[in-house]
Order: structure tokens, then sequence, then C-alpha cells
């Protein structure tokens, strides 16, 4: 059960970061809010799986990381959540938008970019318990803890004011930075399910 699981949730993983990457790029944005939603869920079950894997003298690292990944999709969903019901559905006021529509780099969007610090806090410790039995294992394991280092600006960057009256994601440097995200995590993924999949 411990492997399905986790080789199911990171194909979904890979998918849904791929399906964000396509959705940004035409600029379906109700399609890329919708997706992270699944993405939030799939990481959770992914970061489960990998948590079943771990022994006692990782057991800490893995629990911590398992925690950050709920804490990670409780955020997500709500900000993306939000964006499909209440932002998609209703005519919102200038001040109820600015403060729930995502567009406005606002409430949600520090909440998003919160979130997102917090699940490269996860990917982190659950670097720290990745076991290097093979090629795919040292290279998941890199790219877990190099996905750690995203935790400090996704932290701090949002309580400078820096983002404030931008564009954000709809800006062509919010969608290449984006897009190289992407092309950061979606190995992430791919080596996943590989890892799952060889083992025992």
């Amino acid at each position: 059960m411990n492997k399905n699981i986790g080789m199911i949730s990171s194909l979904v993983n890979a998918l849904t970061v791929l399906l964000f990457a396509i959705f940004l790029i035409t600029g379906f944005a109700f399609g890329y809010y919708f997706v992270c939603i699944f993405l939030s869920i799939s990481f959770m079950c992914m970061i489960g799986a990998f948590k079943s894997e771990c022994t006692k003298e990782n057991e800490a690292a893995g629990k911590t990381a398992l925690v950050l990944s709920g804490v990670y999709a409780t955020l997500i969903m709500i900000v993306y959540f939000t964006q499909c019901t209440t932002v998609h559905n209703e005519t919102l006021g200038t001040e109820a938008a600015h403060i729930l529509n995502y567009h406005y780099m606002g409430l949600m969007f520090n909440l998003d970019m919160l979130g997102y610090g917090i699940m490269a806090l996860s990917t982190f410790f659950m670097g720290l318990t990745i076991k290097v039995r093979n090629g795919v294992d040292k290279a998941l394991k890199i790219l877990l803890l190099g996905h750690g280092l995203f935790f400090p600006g996704c932290l701090i960057l949002p309580m400078t004011g820096m983002f404030l009256g931008s564009e954000g994601s709809s800006s062509m440097g919010g969608v290449i930075a984006l897009e190289i995200w992407c092309l950061y995590f979606l190995p992430i993924g791919i080596l996943s399910y590989l890892h799952f999949k060889r083992a025992d």
C-alpha cells in the first residue's frame, strides 16, 4: 500500500506541475488555480509515503516533513479554493478583491508564498531522510535538499512589500520565475515515482 500510494501520488504530483506550467503559459488562470489544489494533496501523500520508509534514526526529520506538508497543503487549498469559488463566481468590491483575488498580490498571494516556503522546508527535511542506493536516489536527495533554499525567500520577501502593486504571476517576470520553479520541481515527482517503483 505504501509503495502504491507513493507511486500514484508522485505521478499525480508530476502531472499537476506539468499542467500548471502549461496553463500558466496559456494564461488559463482557473486551470492553474484548480490543479494547485491537487498538487498540494498529491504532495502531502507523497511525503507520507516517504515518511513510511523512515528509520528510527531519521524519524524526527520525517515527521517534521510530514507535518510541514500538511501545513503547506492547508494554506494552498485555502488560497486556490478561494480563487476557484469566491473570486471566480462572485463580483467582488474593490476592497474585497484586493484581499481575496490572487491577482492583486495581497493576502492570498502572501499566503501562497508562505505555503510554498513551508513546502520547501518540508522537502528539505524529507531530503535528509533519503538513503542513497542508486543514481535516482542521489539525484532525488539533492533536489529535495536544494528545494529547501526557496524557504527564506518565500518567507521574507512578502514582508518587504516588494510585490505590492506588481502584476505577479501574470507579468512576464512572474511567469518566467514560476516556469523555472516547474522545471526544478517536475523532476522531483518523476524521480520520486522511480524511487517508489524500485522500492522493496
